[in-house]
């Protein structure tokens, strides 16, 4: 893109200011730091030039948004012609608190919900088991039956707004339950949208919320992609999950590559089942998280386009310009978060905010500031969608289609950002013989996430404690007063509440249609056919979650027990 006359006009120049202009004023006052470096420690340079780029070739590296290889972003106009969907995190206690959530949301101006469920319904038990004890409406929302998705979305039109469901072992039944809402009411599957997180593998990496095996657990997440693709064509059946990944600890390239390769993995595991690529891919979505370094954020989510739309192009086969388009939902980054001196996080979650917004995401969760110590407050969730809607229609931030595009320094990270992460996807393809699925899974077997991710983790860790990372009120500018903030606190009668709704459903519901369609449920198991339509009959009879999971842990067995946890 540079004359190499030009370059080489530019090198000598800047040798000049070097020795001439910069390095008398160094000799006098020094630098702050020996080394400066994004959190996730890539080393950065004080300055950048034309020579830091000097190999990107526009058409094919950047070219304009809308089009390959989608850099610069996957519509045209991005936010000219609409803002990105600002989707709160929301879900406590029942499903009447959760839906009043939802409806002072929405009141707020917010444009898409998004669900957070509790321990119990996140591993597939009923409130009334007893591992759910203490544990009922915590977290997040207590769904057993059919009943509380009823309650959940009263008052909400389902067919006009999407709703992002945060749920992976039992992904697939809550995914049931809304399908057969829609039924219920009348609404077209094909006109209900949403996002479903369903992303199995990175639970074996990072998360670990698990109910059965690895392999059987990708059976299931496919069965829910077929599904998807033949009946629900608005909805999103997995949102292949960056976010936990980073949580856990990793670097901002291990996020990408983690989280690439588990989605390459889910479409070989379609493909393998005889579907075309271009007839699920376009419906396939991600999930990243949104750290400190800005710059370092904005090159991630600029590689992550350009990888994606190259590897499902050349090594997929995909057609269909859809299927090379990654899109993604964006979340602030939850570990940033301080207890002390809460109010600090509004200013860190704005700079998140806002690099998901330069980076191009097409949805965004502004975390809110007491999270470090309990559920967001409606205080702090108010101030947590203000924050987005002020970088909306205040900061100029959405003017303009990637701003950030041609800055030396982002495009010289986006290029380090496309080729560590590209290192990363080879090397778990060749240790799946060539097999993104199957080197995914031998790096699930092996422990081999884990390592990486706990190496990372530890390296950062270690930074923080020789204040070489600084956390603002936690190593450096820390103070002795009091800063706490009122938190919003569930009461225990939540669980006696919730006990009572279930103990009326299965008062009211016909047993033997129950029986029934469990029984089905475990013919379709034993003959390896898709779950889903058998679900949604399941979950239409009233059977709970904990029922229909246990059939799925009766035959492939509790994946605690098979690595020696139970």
């Amino acid at each position: 893109m540079y004359d190499e006359d030009d370059l080489a006009e530019i090198r000598e120049s800047r040798d000049e200011w070097e020795s001439e202009t910069r390095d008398p004023l160094l000799d006098r006052h020094g630098e702050r730091k020996e080394r400066f470096a994004t959190v996730s420690n890539l080393q950065i340079d004080d300055l950048y030039t034309p020579n830091d780029v000097a190999d990107l070739d526009y058409e094919e590296d950047l070219g304009f948004p809308g089009e390959f290889p989608y850099t610069r972003g996957v519509y045209p106009t991005m936010y000219r012609g609409r803002t990105w969907t600002m989707r709160q995190f929301a879900g406590f206690g029942t499903a009447e608190e959760t839906n009043e959530r939802f409806h002072f949301l929405v009141e707020n101006g917010q444009t898409g919900l998004s669900t957070a469920f509790d321990m119990p319904s996140l591993m597939g038990k009923d409130s009334d088991d007893p591992l759910s004890d203490g544990e009922v409406g915590k977290e997040g929302v207590a769904v057993d039956t059919l009943r509380d998705m009823e309650i959940l979305f009263d008052g909400i039109d389902i067919g006009d707004v999407t709703t992002s469901f945060t749920i992976n072992p039992s992904a697939p039944v809550v995914y049931a339950m809304y399908v057969a809402l829609a039924d219920q009411r009348g609404v077209s599957r094909e006109q209900i949208g949403g996002t479903f997180q369903n992303d199995m593998l990175k639970e074996f990496i990072a998360q670990k919320e698990w109910v059965i095996p690895p392999e059987p657990s990708l059976k299931l997440v496919t069965d829910t992609v077929e599904f998807a693709a033949a009946e629900t064509p608005r909805i999103r059946p997995i949102s292949v999950s960056g976010y936990h990944i980073r949580e856990a600890g990793s670097t901002a390239v291990q996020e990408l590559a983690f989280t690439l390769a588990d989605g390459f993995a889910y479409v070989e595991d379609a493909v393998e089942r005889g579907m075309d690529v271009d007839e699920f891919a376009p419906q396939l979505s991600f999930f990243f998280n949104s750290h400190n370094s800005i710059f370092e954020e904005v090159a991630k989510f600029r590689a992550a386009r350009r990888i994606y739309a190259r590897v499902m192009d050349e090594w997929y086969g995909a057609e269909d310009e859809r299927s090379k388009q990654l899109k993604f939902h964006t979340q602030t980054a939850g570990q940033s978060l301080t207890a002390q001196q809460p109010l600090n996080n509004i200013v860190r979650v704005t700079i998140q905010a806002l690099a998901g917004v330069l980076g191009g995401t097409q949805s965004l969760h502004t975390n809110s500031f007491d999270e470090a110590m309990a559920l967001p407050s409606e205080e702090a969730v108010r101030v947590a969608l203000r924050t987005q809607q002020i970088i909306a229609e205040e900061s100029g931030a959405a003017d303009s289609v990637d701003p950030l595009a041609g800055s030396f320094m982002v495009e010289s990270l986006t290029d380090e950002v496309e080729a560590e992460t590209m290192a990363y996807i080879e090397e778990i393809k060749e240790m799946g013989d060539g097999s993104v699925r199957d080197g995914v899974l031998a790096g699930i077997e092996e422990g081999y996430f884990h390592r990486e991710i706990q190496d990372a983790s530890y390296e950062y860790q270690e930074r923080v404690e020789e204040g070489e990372e600084v956390v603002v009120g936690v190593n450096k500018y820390s103070s002795d007063e009091d800063t706490e903030t009122d938190l919003l606190h569930v009461s225990d009668e939540v669980q006696q509440r919730q006990l009572a709704r279930l103990d009326e459903v299965k008062a009211e519901r016909d047993d033997e249609a129950v029986e029934a369609a469990l029984d089905e449920l475990r013919e379709t198991i034993e003959n390896e056919e898709n779950v889903m339509p058998v679900l949604v009959d399941a979950v239409k009879a009233y059977a709970t979650m904990g029922e229909i999971m246990d059939v799925f842990e009766a035959k492939y067995g509790a994946y605690r027990e098979k690595i020696g946890l139970a």
